[in-house]
């Protein structure tokens, strides 16, 4: 964790063959520290609430216990947390393969379409060749956001109003 995640990415994927298994693997290994914590620190916040104790004192059993009362209150950040990782990745990806260190062509992907437009004369000449690419991993990485947004509205069990 004290290492900046793409900063581990870079070292990681310059160790081994950038193909698309290993670039997957190495934004992985970098970014499941962050996750981790989390779900470990919603768990043990979530285990020491009165409805819980309530719970365990009434004597529910532990797979109950983890099910209806724990996995419930957790899956809300889990959820933001996994779409924010994910559009993490998208931008991690793009950013290796702007550098030249992602996936090797013939497999496009945007950074790599970005990378092949650095030249002055693409740039100020021919922008239908990085407008496209840099917009849809604007969009992409928004979108995911949006959609996490989402998600953490529908299984919060706190955002839920009560119907009488």
């Amino acid at each position: 964790m004290a290492l900046p995640s793409l900063l581990l990415t870079l070292i990681l994927v310059t160790l081994t063959e950038p193909n698309l298994p290993n670039v997957i693997l190495a934004i992985s290994l970098s970014r499941w520290p962050g996750i981790t914590r989390l779900v470990r620190a919603q768990v043990l916040s979530v285990r020491e609430r009165e409805f819980v104790t309530a719970a365990r004192s009434v004597g529910v059993p532990a797979h109950l216990l983890m099910t209806r009362h724990l996995l419930p209150n957790v899956t809300a950040p889990i959820i933001v947390s996994a779409s924010f990782g994910v559009a993490s990745a998208i931008l991690a990806e793009a950013s290796l393969s702007f550098l030249g260190l992602g996936v090797r062509p013939p497999t496009p992907t945007w950074g790599e379409m970005l990378n092949s437009a650095q030249s002055i004369s693409i740039l100020s000449g021919m922008p239908w060749f990085w407008i496209p690419p840099g917009l849809m991993v604007a969009i992409c990485v928004l979108s995911i956001n949006f959609v996490g947004d989402g998600l953490r509205d529908a299984f919060d069990p706190r955002m839920r109003v009560e119907e009488k």
